[in-house]
């Protein structure tokens, strides 16, 4: 046995017990594990440390002075491990800054925090909610998501989702003005458009088969998908919303698809954390927290 320290663990025990097979059973070892750790110990140490016979065993004089030392050390030792286990669990308190698109973050990775807050008491969320694409090394970003495309090969990346988008509109403005066709036709309706807030120009909306119909005369415009989704929704246009928005007002119909041949490609949604080294165990729970339940949330 060359574990030095696993040898006077085991003649530790054995010096407490006076008794090898009680030893072996507190341990959960083999009698012939205790008796050869014991004489390895004797050899190295040149000493006895037991005197025994048939019926009675006790320490020698000099196992009583051997048992004097390693008992504290032993008791060092596992409280150095009892200490880094406390600290593993300390690990689950502190902050975590996620950052995530306005519209999705509201309506997806709200409520999926505060049940999180609830779960673990003694972390602190930080949720940036903006559809500017965020500075991750500026912001202190410790986890992030995202709709479309990450092209920065730093990150940790991985994909949880799919987002589709949908023409909708209400049943009442369909009743009104009938239903496109094709995109085209929608040049003849009212429609919405939303900010894109890196550049300043209103988003295109898209078809299957990367087809762009960029030239809306928009009878409203936003710089928030939420209200878009709420002017298609009081029937005052033609929108083109993502399905973690619409999917609820569909299925209680009072919102309509139409264009379904035309949807487009749906868009990846991914989540990602900026650090490839140590991370702290709080943002691997959050981390995967996250992955978890947006994988689960029929988006």
């Amino acid at each position: 046995m060359n574990n030095k320290l696993e040898m006077l663990r085991i003649f530790s025990v054995a010096a407490e017990n006076l008794s090898f097979k009680e030893t072996a059973v507190k341990l959960s070892i083999s009698p012939q594990a205790v008796t050869r750790a014991i004489k390895e110990l004797e050899n190295l140490q040149g000493e006895l440390l037991f005197h025994r016979n048939t019926r009675h065993m006790q320490l020698t004089h000099f196992g009583h002075r051997l048992f004097d030392k390693a008992k504290p050390l032993i008791k060092e030792f596992d409280a150095l491990f009892e200490r880094n286990a406390e600290e593993a669990n300390e690990g689950l308190a502190g902050k975590v800054r996620i950052a995530a698109p306005l519209g999705f973050g509201r309506s997806v990775v709200t409520p999926i925090v505060v049940q999180l807050l609830k779960k673990y008491p003694d972390i602190n969320i930080e949720l940036m909610l903006s559809d500017k694409r965020a500075d991750v090394v500026e912001e202190r970003i410790d986890i992030g998501l995202r709709i479309g495309f990450i092209r920065d090969n730093r990150f940790i990346v991985k994909k949880i989702g799919q987002i589709e988008f949908f023409v909708v509109a209400a049943p009442e403005l369909i009743q009104q003005l009938g239903s496109p066709q094709t995109p085209s036709d929608l040049h003849h309706l009212p429609t919405s458009s939303v900010l894109d807030p890196g550049t300043g120009r209103t988003w295109p909306w898209y078809f299957k088969s990367a087809n762009e119909l960029h030239s809306f005369n928009s009878r409203i415009v936003f710089d928030d998908a939420e209200a878009e989704f709420k002017a298609a929704l009081d029937g005052l246009v033609f929108a083109q919303v993502p399905s973690f928005l619409a999917n609820k007002e569909l299925n209680n119909k009072t919102l309509i698809r139409v264009l379904k041949e035309y949807d487009p490609e749906p868009w990846t949604l991914f989540i990602y954390r900026p650090q490839r080294g140590p991370v702290p165990k709080r943002v691997r729970v959050i981390f995967d927290e996250l992955v978890s339940n947006i994988s689960n949330s029929g988006i």
